[in-house]
């Protein structure tokens, strides 16, 4: 299993894991995992990693029916300007692939910031550490175990 699904059974937390056929053509991988299990895009929330003016590489999970607002990304982590990490910089510090990036059992501890709106839902899917496998957890257990601050960083 991946290292995100081992960091869930070491913790003790309860999760489901939903997979699916990723198709390699698709755009959008949070979009594609929402399709094809039927889920809520306002249920499945991508992990982007961002650098911000001062060196630091953060991760933010935001809904995939929404964009990242950078801004807001870097107000909450006390900084004045954050960008999107290049992809390969993202692969390196996660160890994932691009569209298969989990918050779970990273390489890298990173500073985590999770969209508000995740408190208004029981559950959440995020990536489980590859292409076309998602990890259903509670909003609560992703924060306490990614060590996310809540923040409005949703754009819609």
């Amino acid at each position: 299993m991946t290292p995100a699904v081992k960091v869930l059974e070491q913790a003790g937390v309860a999760f489901t894991l939903a997979e699916y056929d990723h198709d390699p053509r698709s755009p959008t991988y949070g979009e594609e995992a929402a399709r094809a299990l039927g889920l809520s895009p306002e249920a499945v929330f991508k992990t982007l990693l961002a650098r911000l003016d001062d060196g630091r590489l953060v991760m933010a999970m935001v809904p995939v029916s929404a964009q990242l607002d950078l801004k807001a990304l870097a107000r909450a982590a006390g900084s004045r300007k954050a960008s999107l990490a290049d992809p390969a910089e993202a692969e390196r510090a996660t160890g994932y692939v691009v569209g298969g990036i989990s918050p779970l059992g990273q390489r890298k501890r990173l500073a985590a910031f999770l969209d508000i709106s995740a408190e208004r839902l029981a559950t959440l899917h995020v990536s489980g550490g590859r292409r076309g496998l998602e990890i259903c957890l509670a909003p609560d257990d992703l924060g306490r175990l990614t060590g996310a601050c809540l923040a409005a960083l949703a754009r819609h």
